[in-house]
């Protein structure tokens, strides 16, 4: 199974990258894992609603282009179903089983995700109603990926 993080904006923080490395590193061994990073857009200060989905606009364009027709696609949205670790990992394995080959969920930049990127999107989740900034936000995935691969081989993970 191929998995793809595909996300606005790059991590700055040392702390964030390390991780995402040490996640990385332990998925070797349950799939083939590519993060794939676009350009955010500079969200000017006091920006109108209309600066906003411009904004919005151009970073989904970003993010569309690295999206395949072939790849089923979990955008991160506050909006989202909200799985547990076991129903999220029995996500994964239900498209694995289903042929389903190349998941590629998608993280926004600050203000989100574009409605052309939601339209694209398969499915939408969310691991909470809060807000968590983006960076953030792809350690929390690749954790909860990582569980979940740990649920689907029956391997101990702490709870």
């Amino acid at each position: 199974m191929k998995i793809k993080i595909l996300c606005a904006g790059k991590i700055k923080e040392k702390y964030f990258r390390d991780a995402i490395a040490e996640y990385s590193k332990r998925l070797t061994r349950y799939c083939k894992l590519e993060i794939q990073e676009v350009p955010d857009e500079k969200t000017p200060d006091g920006a109108s609603e209309a600066e906003e989905l411009r904004v919005k606009d151009i970073e989904g364009k970003r993010l569309l282009a690295g999206i395949r027709d072939t790849d089923y696609v979990i955008a991160l949205a506050i909006d989202g179903q909200m799985p547990d670790s076991i129903g999220f990992a029995r996500k994964i394995e239900k498209l694995g089983l289903q042929g389903q080959s190349n998941i590629c969920f998608v993280i926004g930049g600050s203000l989100g995700l574009s409605e052309e990127v939601m339209n694209r999107a398969d499915e939408k989740i969310s691991f909470s109603r809060l807000t968590f900034p983006h960076q953030l936000m792809r350690v929390i995935l690749l954790e909860q990926i990582y569980r979940s691969f740990r649920i689907i081989h029956g391997e101990p993970y702490h709870k």
